[in-house]
């Protein structure tokens, strides 16, 4: 035992019940935790052991965004060095991505840990570990430009109406990253979308260069009335792998078809996510996309002849596939039910989208959408298997 782990460990009495500092026992057993060791083990054996707990759970989907943050950092410096004229210097391009990026993270750590603590307190409980995976979600789906005192807004609508006053993490029938997001998109609609806001300018510059639109590549395929989104997206600078590596404006991290694929991988690897979910994402994705496909006309809207694939591709689809409806605790229960229900998100997502020229983006409002609907889907196969059994014999 390590002197830092004793000092520690002796000082517990005084934030335990009937102790000076009882009332901020939360505080010490969040920091005890986390680095150093749970204070409840199990003492002796026969015992059920599981390879995951909940802060080893919670842990490696923060390492599996980690690089999502490398990433953001990098694209909105160089989208910002693109939109100014500036060269595309790499240090330069960090520079800038680091002052947008780190303090949205800082503001969200603070004031979602603030509001957790707050409700710790008044419950008497320990501090969820759900709270850390909560805010490391969050900036990754925003614009860069977003005022911080509007990121504080929406982590605290996330986290007390998303979850807290549901009785807090593993009650929650919503996920909390997007119930904050959501949140700001209403609430603040100037902010959080429309072209200007994925791109942070440099000193002195109203507006993008001449060669620079600003424009998402969701939104120039919902602006093109007749010809080929392809074409106008390539007429954009948005060729194929510019869609699939993400290099283009739009939420600080969620727009990279690669690391999402890397991250999905992972955490199914590990058993943080569950595949069923994300192929059936995948499947409502392709199924939806297809079927526009047969129906479209010559005359149509170019969207609806759109390569399925491309809807896997754009904007944070792929993101909110990997780690938004894999949240283990809004998401249902029952292997069946998951199935249907990431069918359900892809399919309603790209009828979203192309229907809807309100919600570009789509996938965000239909995962908080089956949310909902989760519970209702585990007890239709619930009393499907119950109808399935033998009655018992009088």
């Amino acid at each position: 035992m390590t002197t830092a782990f004793w000092t520690a460990w002796t000082q517990r009495h005084r934030f335990s019940k009937g102790g000076r500092f009882e009332k901020y026992y939360f505080l010490f057993e969040n920091i005890e935790s986390v680095f150093f060791a749970p204070a409840v083990v199990t003492a002796a054996g026969p015992h059920v052991r599981d390879h995951l707990d909940v802060k080893r759970f919670m842990f490696l989907v923060i390492v599996a965004l980690l690089p999502h943050y490398a990433f953001g950092i990098f694209n909105v410096g160089y989208q910002s060095h693109l939109a100014s004229g500036r060269p595309l210097d790499f240090w330069p391009m960090i520079g800038v991505g680091i002052q947008a990026v780190v303090p949205m993270v800082v503001v969200t750590y603070a004031v979602g840990y603030f509001w957790e603590a707050l409700f710790a307190t008044v419950r008497k409980h320990e501090i969820s570990e759900g709270l850390f995976v909560t805010c490391a979600l969050f900036p990754l789906t925003l614009p860069p430009t977003q005022p911080l005192w509007q990121v504080a807004l929406g982590i605290s609508f996330g986290v007390v109406i998303g979850k807290e006053i549901f009785g807090g993490t593993g009650r929650n029938f919503l996920n909390p990253a997007l119930t904050g997001r959501a949140f700001l998109y209403f609430a603040y609609p100037a902010q959080t979308s429309g072209d200007a806001v994925w791109t942070v300018l440099a000193a002195g510059r109203a507006a993008p260069v001449d060669a620079f639109t600003g424009a998402t590549p969701l939104a120039v395929a919902q602006a093109v009335e007749s010809g080929s989104i392809v074409q106008a997206w390539s007429e954009a600078g948005y060729g194929l792998p510019t869609l699939f590596f993400g290099l283009y404006p739009d939420s600080i991290g969620a727009s990279c078809t690669l690391l999402c694929i890397l991250g999905a991988l992972f955490l199914i690897t590990v058993g943080v996510a569950d595949y069923r979910i994300i192929c059936g994402d995948i499947l409502g994705f392709l199924a939806a996309g297809t079927l526009l496909n047969l129906v479209a006309s010559p005359t149509a809207s170019p969207y609806l002849g759109l390569n399925p694939f491309y809807h896997l591709m754009l904007g944070g689809a792929a993101f909110g596939i990997a780690y938004m409806t894999t949240d283990p605790v809004s998401a249902p229960a029952l292997t069946g039910a998951r199935w249907v229900y990431g069918f359900m998100i892809g399919m309603l997502t790209v009828v979203i989208r192309v229907f809807n020229p309100a919600f570009p983006e789509g996938i965000g409002i239909v995962i908080l959408f089956m949310n909902c609907f989760a519970p209702l889907l585990d007890e239709i196969q619930l009393k499907a298997r119950l109808r399935k059994r033998i009655p018992n014999v009088r």
